[in-house]
């Protein structure tokens, strides 16, 4: 993996293991000789996650709306800023740019861009691997939620599966790293209705 796109919140949130989560990401995909793909931002955690690549010598791409670097919060030390004209665009540049995806803790915005990078590999229109960071037990109602949607056969154990969950950033880093996409296919059938 020579470039990792990571979603989190343009929020630090109410606990400072976020924070501290999101600069030791950085920091560390910087030591591996990773490359940050993220969201643009100078605030919150992605704000925290930037300088966390960034001290540690690494490579920080942003890719970041007009509409958002406008209001200057784009990071003014990123080692690139891409500016793009819509959320859309933004979304997949990002992914076009990456090799792996990980969210951190997070708003909306977040789960929007982790969802819908599961879903794509859901569809097979990529094979890249789709992690958490499950930092504080943030995600853990979430993966509740997701067990109870196999429960109730919205979605199959398999798609379930190919999200890729850790509390601990090395081994979430090694879980990526030997991650193949099985061949699962969206597809509808009468005994497990999957209609998303």
């Amino acid at each position: 993996m020579k470039s990792i796109c990571v979603y989190c919140g343009s929020s630090p949130g109410s606990n400072s293991a976020f924070a501290e989560a999101a600069k030791q990401t950085g920091r560390t995909l910087a030591q591996r000789g990773i490359r940050v793909i993220y969201g643009g931002g100078n605030v919150g955690l992605m704000g925290r996650l930037a300088d966390g690549a960034l001290e540690a010598g690494g490579e920080v791409i942003g890719v970041i709306p007009h509409h958002l670097a406008d209001k200057e919060l784009a990071h003014p030390g990123a080692s690139q800023m891409i500016r793009v004209a819509t959320m859309h665009e933004r979304k997949q540049t990002m992914a076009d740019l990456s090799d792996a995806f990980i969210a951190l803790p997070g708003g909306i915005g977040t789960l929007e861009e982790l969802f819908e990078t599961l879903t794509w590999l859901q569809l097979g229109l990529h094979n890249k691997p789709v992690g958490l960071l499950n930092v504080h037990h943030f995600w853990d109602r979430m993966l509740d939620f997701l067990d109870q949607m196999v429960v109730t056969r919205f979605l199959k154990p398999l798609h379930r599966d190919m999200l890729i969950v850790s509390s601990k950033l090395p081994d979430l880093l090694t879980h990526l790293q030997d991650f193949n996409a099985p061949d699962a296919g969206k597809w509808l059938d009468t005994a497990h209705t999957d209609l998303r």
